[in-house]
């Protein structure tokens, strides 16, 4: 019996034995799972880069140049020798002329983590988009870089109340909006006649950098109902090249413009019988004046080629004349002076620069007298009807009724806001 029983506490032992080892190795499979589930949830924090370079290292320092600073003073601040600063300008001669660092720009300075935050990159911001690095951690060098830029897809629309501009701004849209719109319909709609509950709808690509939005791309549809009539404009590329057409599939572009300059007013309409300003007698004016700042551009209608550019002692003042075709010719006078490198025989294409608004002449303020005339007679300039540029060509059909339907469709979708 005593064998017996010192067996059965031999297999109880070991039972026992066995159960505490398994316990443990649970506990201790358990324990390790616990650590692994509290290590693999710790956050990972990512590098942090600006212009390509790792933020987390430096002390980083923003700011805009001042009208008093240039480059040597923006970096004397930070600790950089007059030699090193000295080289740096001219290694930068390559990619950047630094005497070009313009008051109100972003610079940002990289400064070394210690307390005398000794710049170590210097970043210059040429624009929104491009930039200048001064690399004064390795062996100095100077390159330039781009910031990605994303485009998305925007809708915009408005009633007029006094100008389309005004109207943009109020919405706190891009300004730019405002201008583009003009450029497309400026051959079908006189913007310094438009009406008061005028409205417009738009599709345009909006250009974002690091979140800020800083302009408009391409105006990819538009709509402008003006006195009570819809105007489309629908973008189309064919054979490599992109225009605005209407619903039609005829360009909205014309052989001229409506006007020659932006955002002014009319002070002085084409008549056979007005009342000169100064010199106080009835005579013709056969032309529109156009109310504008001094300094206001000037641009030519269409294509052409100059014919005259000097002075009218007679009143006219500076003037411009171009000879667009064997029937049209424009004339601009009373300017301030003419665009850089303009005159005669030379060609011109619509829109290019031609003067600047002035007072030269017999005039009491700052306006634009212009005109047109017709096989040699002057006619109304706001009353001129040209021709429409060439349409979408027969082959390009198909494709073009495609991007119409989709936008047309989409426009109708927005509703003009007040």
């Amino acid at each position: 019996m005593g064998l017996k029983r010192y067996r059965i506490l031999l297999v109880i032992g070991f039972l026992a034995c066995s159960i505490i080892i398994f316990i443990s190795l649970i506990r201790h499979q358990h324990r390790k799972n616990e650590k692994e589930k509290t290590v693999s949830v710790l956050p990972v924090r990512e590098p942090s880069f600006k212009y390509g370079i790792n933020v987390d290292s430096f002390t980083v320092v923003n700011g805009k140049v001042r009208p008093d600073q240039n480059l040597s003073v923006l970096l004397q601040s930070y600790h950089v020798t007059n030699s090193n600063i000295d080289l740096l300008a001219k290694l930068s001669q390559r990619v950047f002329d630094v005497r070009k660092i313009k008051a109100g720009n972003a610079y940002t300075v990289f400064c070394s983590h210690d307390t005398l935050e000794k710049a170590e990159y210097f970043i210059y911001e040429v624009s929104p988009t491009s930039y200048v690095v001064f690399d004064l951690l390795n062996k100095l060098n100077v390159y330039s870089g781009r910031k990605e830029v994303t485009t998305i897809v925007r809708s915009a629309s408005g009633t007029i109340r006094s100008s389309l501009w005004n109207s943009i701004e109020e919405k706190g849209l891009n300004p730019s909006l405002a201008v583009e719109l003009a450029d497309i319909f400026a051959w079908t709609i006189d913007f310094f006649g438009i009406q008061k509950g005028d409205q417009y709808r738009v599709i345009y690509e909006e250009e974002i950098v690091e979140k800020d939005t800083i302009g408009i791309g391409r105006i990819l549809s538009a709509c402008f109902n003006h006195i009570g009539r819809d105007y489309f404009a629908f973008y189309f590329v064919q054979d490599g090249i992109g225009d605005y057409f209407d619903e039609m599939g005829n360009s909205v572009r014309r052989e001229f413009l409506k006007a020659p300059l932006r955002y002014s007013r009319i002070s002085s309409k084409y008549s056979r019988s007005r009342l000169h300003p100064i010199l106080k007698i009835y005579r013709p004016h056969f032309g529109v004046d156009y109310s504008a700042p001094s300094g206001t551009p000037v641009y030519t209608i269409g294509d052409g080629t100059v014919i005259g550019a000097g002075y009218d002692s007679k009143g006219g003042g500076r003037y411009v004349r171009i000879k667009h075709n064997s029937v049209y010719t424009s004339l601009y006078m009373h300017l301030s002076g003419y665009a850089r490198g303009l005159r005669e025989g030379m060609r011109v294409q619509q829109g290019d620069l031609i003067g600047y608004v002035g007072r030269s002449g017999l005039a009491t303020g700052p306006h634009l007298d212009f005109r047109i005339f017709k096989n040699g007679s002057p006619v109304n300039p706001i009353k001129v009807e040209s021709p429409p540029a060439k349409p979408v060509d027969p082959s390009k059909r198909i494709g073009f009724d495609s991007v119409k339907v989709n936008f047309r469709n989409q426009l109708e979708e927005i509703v003009p806001s007040k």
